[in-house]
């Protein structure tokens, strides 16, 4: 008995372009749904070692939201590089400066680290308001899966 194995090249030749409106849905949600879109483990022919996702749109992204108190309390950190350099910086802040960092930075916690998960990342359009200049790749709405409506 032998087992064929599929070539995963077919799974690169078939990308597709997803929108995803933000409004009033919660980021993590948000993220992971997204996250398996661009990963690709929507497709049959998803294997993890390849990047066979799809290319992802998000709009509206200074209207999520967060449940309960972690409007709040939530803060982002990065580091500076130097000594005692780390800086914090609180979600409320984060979403009226760059609501484009907010969901970024969720759909990246979500990825794979390093080249595949850089590679990844590139695949994730971010914009605060309902206009997008990828009008061209004629990308599919895409329904959200918990959304009841």
């Amino acid at each position: 008995m032998t087992t064929k194995s599929l070539s995963k090249e077919a799974a690169l030749k078939d990308r597709k372009w997803h929108i995803v409106d933000a409004t009033q849905i919660p980021v993590g949600r948000l993220a992971s749904e997204v996250a398996q879109l661009i990963r690709g483990k929507h497709k049959p022919s998803f294997t993890p070692h390849v990047d066979c996702g799809d290319h992802v749109i998000v709009i509206n992204a200074s209207k999520v939201i967060l449940t309960g108190k972690k409007a709040g309390q939530k803060k982002y950190y990065h580091h500076t590089g130097y000594i005692g350099g780390i800086k914090e910086t609180p979600y409320k802040r984060l979403v009226e400066n760059k609501p484009e960092q907010v969901i970024e930075k969720a759909v990246k916690g979500m990825l794979p680290r390093g080249a595949l998960g850089h590679q990844m990342e590139k695949k994730l359009k971010v914009y605060s308001d309902d206009v997008h200049p990828h009008a061209a790749q004629k990308p599919a709405v895409y329904e959200m899966k918990f959304l009841n409506k």
